[in-house]
């Protein structure tokens, strides 16, 4: 998301002009451009609307540091905007649960899901000395498991295989 993000940003931001001041009229293409990537990236219409409204409340007016061009103040209030909507601070997992701790990784196809999982599979092992199983549940992209066990081999965490993918039907009765 941020990626796509970024690029659209990139592309967008020459066409902001002027000094002094930002304008509704001179961020209305880059704020177009900004909801589309969020809409693309599977951010929630509601969330989209919300963080385009309070970029464009602090945007429109706000005067343009003499040392940053207006597409580099512009930058500077979207990545502003969402650091507020993510959360300014860090928050901790739950690892007081009751072994085992589940966590459940899920996205879209290239969204970073695998380099995530053995990101936190390194830090779990190596910070809270925890033991880490990593399990593939796409059962439609051979590489993806592959991919999954060489991560897991390469921040030495350990990793479960299926030994088989075939349905499994659950027996019903009808009455």
């Amino acid at each position: 998301m941020f990626d796509n993000l970024t690029d659209r940003l990139s592309r967008t931001l020459r066409n902001i002009s002027g000094r002094g001041r930002l304008t509704e009229d001179n961020i209305k293409d880059t704020l177009r451009e900004v909801r589309m990537a969020l809409l693309e990236a599977d951010v929630a219409l509601p969330v989209v609307r919300d963080f385009i409204s309070r970029v464009k409340e602090s945007a429109v007016g706000h005067e343009v540091n003499k040392s940053l061009t207006p597409g580099q103040e512009f930058v500077k209030i979207v990545r502003n905007e969402l650091v507020a909507a993510m959360g300014e601070e860090n928050q901790t997992l739950d690892l007081a649960a009751q072994p085992p701790a589940v966590v459940l990784m899920a996205g879209l196809q290239g969204a970073g899901k695998t380099t995530s999982v053995g990101k936190l599979g390194k830090f779990l092992r190596e910070k809270h000395k925890k033991k880490v199983l990593v399990v593939s549940a796409d059962v439609y992209r051979p590489a993806a498991i592959k991919q999954l066990e060489t991560l897991a081999e390469q921040v030495g965490v350990d990793f479960f295989r299926l030994t088989s993918a075939r349905s499994r039907w659950i027996s019903s009765t009808r009455r």
